[in-house]
């Protein structure tokens, strides 16, 4: 079973599903609300603008590996071009490149010791340290079981590598890749999905409009009340910061 696509009827389910989701002990601090308005049709969602190709964080083998990442796990389908064309990929590089990457709000005077998950983040690495060294594993793992790095492979070997190491079966004594992707990976794709598009993801507000989601306007509290369980009628032009600059 895919990793984007769990159950039926597929990838609408699963955003909506996530769309109110809670980042994990490392969420970057982008990520706005979801809202359970009804779905709007994403017929007329376009592919938007041309992708940004500049990285600020990630070096060219590491954005290769998290552009083939986040299109296998966004596939562009009738909800949602890709996630390259989502622009998740730019998110994820700049929450990486900002203070959340550099640790700015993390204690790290250390001592470094295994914790409980109530203890939060545990490690003399920041965020974006962390972020690369699961990424470098991976590489390394998906090169010595298929001999190819991982943006030259096919979605099926691709998707059954990422279910491996989401099931930590590709963990060892120095490193533990599942948690890597649980925790931080997965967190930081759900958050691009959902973010305002000015963080560089949800490009052209794709995902809100897959979700019915309106936008910013503080007023959308009592809109939760009165279009319970019926479609919101402004669900299909949503708002986003650049609207209110």
């Amino acid at each position: 079973m895919s990793i984007h696509d769990k159950e039926p009827p597929g990838r609408r389910l699963f955003l909506r599903k996530i769309g109110g989701a809670s980042g994990a002990a490392l969420a970057a601090p982008a990520l706005l609300g979801g809202f359970a308005a009804s779905p709007a049709s994403a017929q007329s969602v376009p592919a938007g603008p041309p992708r940004v190709s500049g990285y600020l964080s990630l070096g060219p083998q590491e954005a290769a590996c998290v552009e083939a990442l986040v299109n296998l796990m966004c596939p562009a389908d009738s909800l949602t071009p890709s996630g390259v064309d989502c622009g998740i990929h730019v998110y994820i590089d700049r929450q990486l490149a900002g203070a959340w990457g550099r640790g700015d709000q993390l204690y790290r005077q250390g001592p470094w010791r295994p914790g409980k998950p109530q203890h939060g983040y545990q490690s003399p690495l920041t965020p974006e340290e962390h972020f690369k060294a699961g990424l470098a594993m991976l590489r390394r793992e998906a090169e010595q079981r298929t001999g190819k790095p991982i943006d030259q492979l096919d979605a099926p070997r691709l998707d059954a590598l990422l279910q491996d190491a989401a099931a930590g079966r590709m963990d060892n004594d120095r490193y533990a890749l599942g948690a890597w992707f649980n925790d931080l990976f997965y967190p930081l794709f759900v958050q691009a999905c959902f973010a305002d598009p000015i963080y560089g993801g949800n490009r052209d507000k794709a995902f809100w409009r897959a979700v019915g989601f309106p936008g910013l306007p503080a007023f959308h509290g009592r809109n939760v009340v009165e279009y319970r369980g019926r479609a919101f009628p402004g669900a299909t032009k949503p708002q986003s910061i650049d609207d209110f600059s």
